[in-house]
């Protein structure tokens, strides 16, 4: 006999917008540092806060009750995913990826979904995430730099293969800088070259001093479908760019790129890729709905239509690599 019909997963996808919003507030008041910092009674945490103790006290609750926060005796403390990815303190924080995915943008493509589930794009605006100097990739700079870690640490090493040869690389929508930077940093002969909107290129040359790399990072504004792309290049990095676009837009993207490769260059290309059935991995393949409602004719494409695109696009072949601790996976094209 089939289970009874339950209603509960529905009545929680209705409510989820709410744990987005605690969530955002929780870290914008700081109230995980604060329980890090041993200040678990609703006063201390209001205190240091700067919130009121009847905000901390609701706010906390909520947390214990969605496996974030413990609580004995009236006193507050975290749960080991909470002081691992929440506490400002720790190598691994993720707290600050709030200030681009929960930010107005978002929430503004998302609240007109419908009209774009009718539309086959974008709704909120003309060309979404697409336009040019698009503010929310400014945010994605400056918050989003966490959670690339795990890929950027795996994609240089799969490019310096442990050497340390002279090497030139450019990074396509470099953003926060960390995957050629990463490159740069275990490598001392690489030399890196950073496209991206030059309003993005502010928060990228400041991560570049940060990390110590910019006597050897260089670069270049504009859109990466029509800027001269100087070069050629013995690595291309493109991160987390295809799926804003349909196959023929990343075709004529994927020549320009094959164009600017030396000899034996590699594209290496990070995306979200699902099954073939389109609806397995979870991550890659939801991630087709953040597409259509935030561009006009974007995608999350499965290896074989990535393979499709990069041989049309005169590439001999590409390979599909796994990586750890990450939903993402590497395309490897040469």
């Amino acid at each position: 006999m089939s289970e009874h019909p339950k209603p509960e997963q529905i009545f929680g996808m209705m409510m989820a917008y709410q744990q987005s919003a605690a969530l955002k507030a929780a870290v914008e008041i700081d109230l995980f540092s604060a329980i890090g910092e041993g200040l678990g009674t609703p006063s201390t945490m209001a205190e240091r806060c700067q919130a009121s103790e009847r905000g901390v006290r609701i706010l906390a609750d909520f947390f214990c009750v969605h496996g974030l926060l413990t609580k004995h005796e009236g006193v507050y403390g975290l749960t080991p995913d909470a002081a691992l990815f929440l506490d400002r303190k720790s190598p691994a924080y993720m707290g600050g990826m709030t200030g681009f995915l929960g930010a107005k943008q978002i929430r503004g493509q998302f609240d007109a979904l419908t009209e774009a589930v009718r539309k086959g794009g974008v709704a909120a605006t003309a060309s979404g995430s697409t336009e040019d100097e698009y503010e929310g990739w400014v945010d994605f700079a400056k918050s989003m730099e966490a959670m690339m870690g795990p890929a950027a640490q795996q994609i240089a090493a799969l490019v310096n293969g442990g050497k340390s040869d002279p090497m030139e690389v450019l990074d396509v929508a470099a953003s926060h800088g960390m995957f050629g930077f990463s490159i740069a940093r275990q490598n001392p002969a690489a030399k890196i070259t950073a496209l991206d909107w030059e309003n993005v290129l502010a928060v990228t040359r400041a991560n570049a001093e940060r990390w110590g790399v910019s006597d050897r990072v260089t670069t270049i504004a504009g859109d990466a479908f029509a800027v001269d792309l100087a070069g050629p290049y013995d690595v291309i990095l493109l991160t987390n760019l295809l799926h804003h676009f349909d196959h023929a837009a990343n075709v004529r993207l994927l020549k320009r790129m094959r164009a600017a490769l030396k000899p034996g260059g590699r594209v290496i290309t990070l995306e979200a890729v699902p099954n073939e059935d389109r609806i397995s991995p979870p991550m890659p393949a939801t991630f087709s709905l953040v597409m259509l409602a935030s561009t006009p004719t974007g995608d999350a494409f499965t290896f074989a239509e990535f393979d499709r695109m990069f041989a049309e696009a005169g590439f001999a072949k590409s390979t599909l690599v796994g990586l750890q601790m990450s939903p993402q996976s590497l395309i490897v094209s040469v």
